[in-house]
């Protein structure tokens, strides 16, 4: 994929095929629209391209609310990618920018800038000035400037709408499986395993990795199913027997090298213990290899339970073997939840 990040002259591509949104998440929603754009652009030999802004539009014009990003922005790009498009053009969203009205945006950017064929977006999409522009504005203007438009209407779960918004509200309430299903594949976290206090193997005798991560929008604290991906060089578990790879069927696309294992993690402070401080730990099933410095990927499956303070460690090493145990049993009931690897 080409990324674009500033469009100083007008692009050249053939029949440009465009969508325009923020796409955090890249959702079911984002999904069908991204799929369209791609089937369009095939059927008229044209570039499908996605418009989308950074830093999010709410981040520069009500800051106060702070809003968590479900994805990176390289996330997004590179599950955009996948579905497709081949160009993504990403434009700085500043106070200037956000003054620019529905018309302006047309002109400037869609026609002059991207001379587009074809534009395609989400049933309730919404741009310029005051969110003034609507799909009604957008076919009005494309009679005008010579192109065409197409509405995709929005994905359902249960009944309501998928958005972001309801992405976010569900990973905050700890229902990653509810977030699953919206986003197509397990909500994760990415990050680089660091040195922990140092209590899993020699007090609990159930060694963790602990992660340090970037990700703005973590899950409920509590105990997760989850499988846990590597990239890079394969990693062998302490006696080259006991470790269990999971490669679901439904994967999106994993990439060479990548290994995929179970485990249960605890986001949490580990109210047993005094010290008070946020940890995001995981337990890899049969896997006693020294990974610090390591990038992993955790992939919520399902929850297990809130956390929870034990009256001391006999209790808390019961329970965890519970939790090892449930989790197990969730892992194997649940083995083509997609994983975006």
């Amino acid at each position: 994929m080409e990324v674009i990040k500033r469009i100083s002259s007008k692009l050249h591509y053939p029949n440009p095929v465009v969508t325009i949104g923020n796409f955090d998440g890249v959702h079911l929603g984002h999904q069908k629209v991204f799929l369209k754009v791609a089937e369009k652009a095939a059927e008229i030999n044209g570039t499908p391209i996605a418009v989308t802004f950074a830093p999010h539009p709410v981040r520069v014009l009500a800051p106060e609310r702070g809003l968590k990003m479900i994805t990176t922005l390289e996330e997004k790009r590179e599950l955009i990618a996948r579905m497709g498009i081949e160009v993504l053009i990403c434009i700085t969203f500043d106070k200037a920018f956000s003054h620019m009205t529905p018309d302006d945006f047309i002109r400037d950017v869609l026609v002059e800038k991207i001379g587009a064929h074809w534009a395609i977006v989400g049933h309730s999409y919404s741009f310029g000035k005051g969110k003034k522009g609507t799909t009604a504005m957008l076919r009005i203007r494309g009679k005008k400037y010579g192109f065409k438009v197409s509405v995709v209407r929005y994905a359902q779960l249960h009944g309501e709408k998928v958005s972001s918004s309801r992405v976010r509200s569900a990973l905050s309430r700890g229902r990653v499986c509810e977030a699953a299903c919206m986003l197509g594949r397990a909500y994760h976290i990415e990050g680089t395993v660091v040195k922990g206090a140092g209590r899993g193997g020699p007090l609990l005798h159930t060694p963790t990795a602990n992660l340090s991560t970037s990700h703005e929008l973590i899950p409920r604290e509590g105990v997760y199913a989850v499988r846990v991906s590597m990239k890079g060089r394969p990693l062998p578990s302490g006696n080259g027997s006991e470790t269990k790879r999971i490669w679901p069927p439904f994967s999106l696309h994993p990439s060479p090298g990548t290994e995929v294992f179970d485990g249960v993690a605890n986001i949490g402070r580990n109210p047993t213990f005094p010290d008070g401080v946020m940890n995001y730990e995981v337990h890899i099933f049969g896997f006693n290899r020294n990974i610090v410095g390591e990038r992993l990927r955790l992939h919520f499956i399902d929850r297990i339970r809130d956390e929870k303070k034990f009256s001391g460690i006999p209790e808390l090493q019961e329970h965890i073997r519970r939790d090892i145990a449930t989790a197990g049993t969730i892992l194997d009931r649940k083995k083509n939840v997609p994983l975006f690897l």
